[in-house]
């Protein structure tokens, strides 16, 4: 590890005399790339420069207590000696951490798809009370959302709803959400006062640009049709609602949340080209061993990974056995102690496979 910590910081230095020269900034591209790597690097330096600081005064200490005589001086060489170990354990997991082989998709921003579940009614209702979470927590990190394609109930449910999160390492957080919510509450509906367990379907994608996911104009088929539903003004004058069929996939997609055709098509693209990298995803991670798969993450789609019990007051996340009494918060967007526990355990997992395979 400390080779290759020392390698690291080789290149942070050579990256920063490359930044410094005055004729790189004009090749817009290459400048990007190289703050990035040099910005992916930054955290790793410095934990480092500070392990290596703090194994200098461990040193400084033994070396005090072994010749001062002053015994004032002696407890603040001790305490010193103290405090640099305990630091320098927690540098040593910090460094194993940062130098966890990074998920390339982590910087992306992600289209996230929300499908109603078992539930009928209740389960739209549901549906749309975790998106507005989900736009809540965005708001709270200032990324932008916005709406894909949405198929509402008339009740104020979603029967399902694809939208886009745009905003720094927006994949590195999310993709902890992907799998089955469930709830269980007495739904309005009911008459009775029985609570009823509803669930739906949460699926967290990168976007993917162009250049990853190449689709084949023939294996499209676009059509054009007059949008419906609440929409104001443009609903049934103007032919702007796009729809894409992929027949090798069957993926089918509508979108009509824009007044443009264009606008629309767009949308509908960028939708699709998620979906289809993200099933090369799927495939890649299930052709790998079960050894390597993260036990969190973008893992199987039909897991149930999370209760919302509205009597209770509570949510569980049973792949990482939390439960949080502050169901209200949640529901407004306060997911970071979830989500924070999830990379937690996710790095957890991987320094333990890390450990085996050394």
């Amino acid at each position: 590890m400390f080779d290759k910590l020392e390698d690291l910081i080789h290149h942070y230095e050579e990256l920063m005399n490359i930044l410094s020269e005055p004729d790189v900034a004009s090749d817009t591209k290459r400048f990007q790339k190289l703050m990035k790597e040099q910005a992916d690097l930054a955290p790793i330096v410095e934990a480092y420069k500070e392990y290596k600081q703090c194994k200098q005064n461990i040193d400084d200490s033994l070396q005090m207590l072994e010749d001062e005589s002053d015994e004032e001086m002696r407890e603040l060489a001790k305490e010193e000696l103290n405090d640099s170990k305990k630091r320098l354990e927690e540098l040593e997991q910090e460094l194993k951490i940062l130098l966890l082989p990074k998920d390339p998709n982590d910087d992306k921003n992600v289209i996230v798809e929300i499908r109603a579940g078992a539930g009928g009614e209740e389960a739209a209702l549901f549906a749309a009370e975790i998106y507005r979470m989900y736009v809540h927590y965005a708001e709270s990190r200032n990324w932008k959302v916005e709406t894909l394609e949405v198929d509402e109930t008339g009740i104020g449910g979603m029967k399902s709803v694809d939208f886009m999160v745009t905003g720094q390492g927006a994949y590195s957080v999310l993709k902890y959400e992907s799998g089955v919510h469930r709830v269980q509450r007495v739904p309005e509906t009911e008459s009775q006062g029985r609570i009823q367990t509803s669930t739906c379907s949460v699926a967290v994608m990168p976007e993917a640009e162009d250049v990853e996911i190449e689709i084949n104009e023939k294996d499209i088929r676009i059509d054009v049709m007059r949008a419906s539903g609440n929409g104001g003004q443009c609903v049934n004058t103007t032919d702007s609602a796009v729809r894409l069929t992929h027949y090798p996939t069957g993926i089918v997609i509508y979108s009509q949340t824009e007044k443009s055709q264009l606008q629309n098509k767009d949308k509908a693209f960028a939708l699709l080209r998620a979906k289809l990298y993200d099933l090369e995803l799927q495939k890649k991670q299930d052709a790998e061993s079960e050894m390597r798969r993260s036990q969190i993450g973008t893992g199987d789609r039909a897991e149930k990974i999370r209760t919302y019990n509205f009597p209770q007051g509570r949510v569980t996340d049973h792949r990482i056995n939390l439960t949080l009494y502050k169901l209200d918060k949640i529901m407004n967007g306060d997911i970071q102690e979830i989500i924070d526990a999830c990379i937690a355990a996710d790095q957890a997992k991987k320094l333990a496979n890390m450990n085996e395979d050394a």
